[in-house]
């Protein structure tokens, strides 16, 4: 399946809100739920059996499921939470643009979490994000995220997230995936160096496969991350209750680390796309070089193959094949001829 576009064929024909998930099945669903205030927090492992947690006035509460395959079970958090059926359609459907939604007592945000593996490459994964009256949702895709530090800090209270409300912590979740896409530009332009490196030392075949991985990367990073700042300036905009708490400041700090990350993603575009011509002409270069090595080569010879040719014809009138001296003054005189091409093609710059 391709990374740029899932098979939303197989929802063809369904109805609006029916929630199908298109991605591949590699895990259970996990949900792990915080619940805090400045004096205090709890970290649990939420057990199906239960139903899902209650908001509280006096404290946050964050809920993450990782997995999203699970579609009866997210019926049971749609229900409890109040979350409309086309909002649960799209947090299933995860080849989502990143968005943002208002839907009054809640919004729904839709954002793309990258990571730089190695082996894997560029991973991409979908983050849902649903922001109420004291409640954060996120829904992913599977487990492993960049949001560890944000767990940390409510764990040992530091900064101000375990004294803001809701919103804070969506900001905080937001601004967290966005600092990182500088990690995994960081990590795409080290290797866009040593790829420029060996474009221009020793280029091969596998120095092609590795300039098209990386315009692969970059092209998977710039569907995430251009959309994101459409998502971050409607924030800064916006005019939600729900937001009010955050200052403007912040998310319009957001929109700006966005747009950095958009000129460098740009930046690097034009950098590969120029090794790619880089590499062209340097292959194109070598081929014309032995080109026109083979091409004097075959210059040498062709008069040379004309002197062969003419005195083996075998006439019997050719008083040439009667001299004592005639052969070696034949080898002489192809040899002289050779020379003299080579002297030439030498002072022309041929050679």
């Amino acid at each position: 399946m391709s990374v740029f576009l899932k098979r939303r064929s197989k929802k063809a024909g369904l109805p609006p809100g029916t929630p199908m998930y298109l991605g591949d099945v590699a895990h259970s669903t996990e949900v792990t739920v915080f619940r805090y205030d400045p004096q205090r927090w709890t970290e649990e492992t939420w057990s199906r059996h239960t139903e899902p947690p209650e908001v509280q006035a006096d404290s946050i509460l964050w809920v993450n499921l990782d997995g999203v395959h699970e579609t009866e079970l997210l019926e049971r958090f749609r229900l409890a939470f109040g979350i409309h059926p086309l909002v649960m359609e799209d947090i299933v459907n995860t080849d989502q643009r990143p968005k943002m939604e208002d839907h009054g007592d809640y919004i729904y945000l839709v954002v793309k979490m990258l990571q730089l593996h190695d082996v894997e490459g560029l991973a991409e994964e979908q983050i849902s994000i649903v922001v109420g009256h004291g409640f954060v949702l996120t829904f992913q895709e599977e487990p492993g995220d960049v949001l560890g530090s944000l767990r940390d800090r409510i764990r040992m209270g530091t900064g101000r997230l375990r004294t803001m409300d809701a919103a804070y912590l969506a900001y905080s979740i937001l601004d967290l995936i966005v600092d990182h896409y500088f990690a995994v530009l960081e990590g795409l332009g080290e290797a866009i160096d040593i790829v420029q490196e060996e474009v221009l030392r020793s280029p091969d075949s596998q120095t092609l496969e590795r300039i098209q991985r990386i315009r692969r990367r970059l092209l998977l990073s710039r569907k995430a991350i251009w959309p994101m700042r459409e998502l971050a300036g409607r924030l800064e905009r916006q005019e939600n209750p729900l937001l009010n708490s955050v200052p403007t400041v912040y998310f319009r700090d957001i929109y700006d680390h966005t747009i950095h990350c958009i000129d460098t993603l740009e930046a690097f575009r034009e950098i590969s796309a120029s090794s790619l011509e880089i590499y062209l002409t340097s292959i194109s270069n070598r081929t014309n070089d032995v080109m026109k090595v083979l091409t004097i080569i075959s210059t040498i010879f062709l008069p040379l193959s004309f002197i062969a040719g003419l005195y083996g014809m075998n006439f019997v009138l050719m008083p040439e094949l009667e001299w004592p001296w005639g052969y070696p003054m034949v080898l002489g005189f192809m040899g002289i001829t050779a020379g003299c091409m080579l002297f030439f093609f030498r002072r022309k710059g041929w050679l």
